[in-house]
């Protein structure tokens, strides 16, 4: 549906653009902005590669295996339906990890291995509590440094870069309590309703 509204969208703007006449305008905005987006691109990954290298450093140190025994505790109150040792928890980890250093590329693919463990593990096609759960901490995530966002900010020239990591490690921090808070809540309303159904 959303590739409907887009198409729709940009079809009603080059017919605007060539019953006014300005179809000259909407060509040079086109190849104004290929060009801002391969630039950009291109900024993005040497960041991204730049930190998957760090994160590759930070593994063979041991610094991932200790904030994964570190977050260990954390995740296993989160995900009580999921066995000590079973796959889904070192994904679920290693996405945690990579979402703590504003990875979300590199964090995306764990996510999907995560899912679909947690999926051999319920069984079935409806997403269970821990599928839930795991989704909405994913989407809000907790994140020490925001890269791509930085990386973006250095390509548009701002004067101070990462002057945003305060107040995106605040906004994470809120944003996960008060996802983990709405999912407790609905996770206790869904069992009351599965008691009295």
């Amino acid at each position: 549906m959303v590739n409907i509204v887009w198409a729709l969208m940009a079809i009603i703007g080059i017919l605007y653009a060539m019953v006014n006449g300005t179809m000259d305008q909407v060509n040079e905005a086109i190849f104004d902005s290929a060009a801002d987006t391969i630039t950009l691109v291109i900024s993005l990954c040497s960041v991204l590669i730049f930190w998957l290298g760090m994160m590759r450093i930070a593994e063979k140190a041991g610094l991932l295996n200790g904030l994964s025994k570190l977050f260990r505790p954390i995740v296993k109150k989160l995900f009580p339906e999921i066995p000590d040792n079973h796959p889904a928890m070192g994904y679920i980890l290693a996405n945690f990890s990579a979402n703590l250093f504003g990875l979300g590329n590199a964090a995306t693919p764990m996510g999907i291995k995560a899912m679909h463990e947690l999926k051999k593990l319920e069984g079935t096609d409806k997403a269970s509590n821990s599928m839930i759960t795991f989704l909405i901490i994913n989407t809000s995530s907790i994140t020490l440094i925001p890269t791509t966002v930085i990386a973006i900010r250095m390509q548009y020239g701002s004067a101070n870069p990462t002057e945003i990591v305060g107040s995106t490690i605040l906004a994470s921090i809120c944003t996960t309590i008060a996802a983990i808070m709405i999912d407790r809540y609905l996770r206790s309303k869904r069992k009351v309703k599965h008691r009295n159904g």
